[in-house]
């Protein structure tokens, strides 16, 4: 019997570390492992190593090859010697949303930004909050905070992400900040690279931090970038929905639409995008084409955040939202961490539609799985704006496993709506790139693909615009800051 080539992968992501020990040839899981992170949006990057070397304990016997996925857009600052200066600053503080608006203006508008990187930056994006710090560093007046951010941009030597770092952990014989890498997938999160031309904008890192930062080599797909002290060759990565796309092996045609702490829709592309509207990222992906992608803030957490406030259990909700006959004309605009797409940092959840009919659990549980679903739909739509066809649907994340979420999907989204079976994709594409840096050559795995719960017949049209109508209608207030 043949022994079993293995490779490794890692999902550094914004709750956890994952670790997939797979068959190199067919993808199947042998081992895994996982270790929580600080529940916080800025975090010291040592917790992920933490996190990794307790997810990863008594897993890498045998392994040949390693990559990491990583939570996109983090902002990791270290000085000359390597040393971290500063806590990342994750992809959901939106402390940046000041920033982004006078960024955007100093460079000549949206269109401005999407010619130049192909995406119009959000509070998410990385060049953000490296002018947050700035700001921050030269507006402090006191207070061991302020003195702290004034030490980091004065200390500051390179500008890493997430998954960059972590994979310089792992390479053995590394010093300070020589030989960092990142991919073209994770690059593209930034807002100093262009997935059109290849390249970084460097005049971008200076409009941001009005100085220069050492930047990680941008690796090529399938690369080695260094090998473990265990002896295994380590991958390039990628960030981390580009990896679920390597794990998913989305195809032409397939729209993956995930529910997890935020939402996401993308797809591959074989042409870059640019869409001044803001609301497609003209992401790249980890084989050497494109990943338009929308991001939302807010998703599975809207329909756990509700049941909470109803006194109801997850499963409990589930039931009400799939048995309730209809929504009644209740809209709830999930926005409950303020939002990305669209673009509104500081706004709140908010109901619309309140009378004694509508005021029931049912009621409220069918609008809270509809508004979220309503959001994703037009993160669907706006990529099918930027010419990208949508043939299917592949919902995944741990929002996904809500009966009511797969038995409204098709109706609201558009299309026909598929279950991959439950797998830790970002980890599993991770997996997949250490197997193409180990071989030479991407491997084929196959994925499981299961049947939703039956749809429910319902008025999508209907729905979708009296979630608009509300949108629209409240989107002055929704986009000033809220006096908590």
């Amino acid at each position: 019997m043949t022994e079993l080539r293995l490779v490794a992968g890692v999902d550094c992501s914004t709750q956890a570390t994952k670790v997939l020990v797979c068959d190199a040839e067919t993808g199947a899981v042998v081992r895994e492992g996982r270790a929580p992170h600080p529940d916080a949006t800025q975090v010291d990057p040592a917790e992920w190593w933490k996190a990794w070397e307790i997810a990863s304990d008594g897993l890498l016997d045998g392994v040949q090859a390693i990559a990491v996925g990583g939570q996109q857009h983090g902002m990791v600052l270290l000085d000359e010697s390597g040393e971290v200066v500063h806590p990342a600053v994750l992809w959901n503080d939106t402390s940046s949303a000041d920033a982004t608006t006078e960024l955007i203006a100093e460079l000549g508008g949206a269109d401005a930004w999407a010619e130049a990187i192909g995406s119009v930056p959000v509070p998410s994006f990385t060049v953000t909050k490296l002018r947050w710090l700035r700001d921050e560093a030269a507006g402090a007046d006191g207070g061991e905070t302020a003195a702290m951010r004034r030490e980091a941009a004065r200390r500051a030597a390179a500008v890493v992400l997430p998954h960059d770092w972590v994979t310089h952990q792992l390479a053995a014989g590394r010093r300070g900040i020589d030989g960092i890498t990142t991919d073209r997938g994770d690059a593209s999160g930034t807002g100093w690279w262009s997935a059109a031309t290849n390249s970084y904008r460097t005049d971008l890192v200076e409009l941001a931090f009005g100085r220069q930062l050492a930047l990680p080599r941008v690796a090529g797909p399938g690369e080695v970038v260094g090998e473990t002290a265990f002896g295994a060759v380590i991958g390039a990565g990628t960030g981390d929905n580009a990896a679920a796309a390597l794990g998913l092996d989305l195809q032409p045609g397939d729209v993956a639409v995930s529910l997890g702490t935020s939402g996401t829709a993308f797809a591959r592309s074989a042409n870059p995008t640019a869409d001044p509207t803001g609301l497609v990222a003209g992401f790249a992906d980890a084989t050497g084409e494109y990943l338009p992608l929308v991001c939302t803030l807010n998703a599975a957490r809207v329909m756990s955040a509700t049941a909470t406030m109803l006194g109801l259990d997850l499963a409990e909700f589930d039931e009400a939202a799939i048995t309730s006959p209809g929504s009644d004309g209740l809209v709830l605009l999930p926005f409950l961490d303020g939002e990305r797409t669209p673009d509104l940092p500081h706004s709140t959840g908010l109901v619309y539609g309140l009378t004694r009919a509508t005021m029931q659990p049912a009621t409220m549980a069918r609008a809270a799985v509809e508004g979220l679903l309503c959001g994703l739909a037009d993160a669907v739509d706006a990529l099918r704006a930027q010419g990208l066809p949508v043939r299917r649907v592949l919902l995944l994340g741990g929002g996904a496993r809500s009966r009511s979420v797969q038995a409204l999907a098709p109706a609201l989204l558009g299309a026909e709506v598929v279950l991959p079976e439950p797998a830790e994709y970002v980890a599993l594409g991770a997996a997949r790139q250490a197997a193409w840096a180990l071989t030479g050559e991407l491997p084929t795995w196959q994925i499981p693909v299961g049947k939703p719960e039956p749809a429910i017949t319902l008025d999508a049209a209907k729905i979708r615009a009296n979630y608009e109508q509300v949108l629209t209608n409240t989107r002055p207030l929704l986009s000033q800051p809220y006096n908590r």
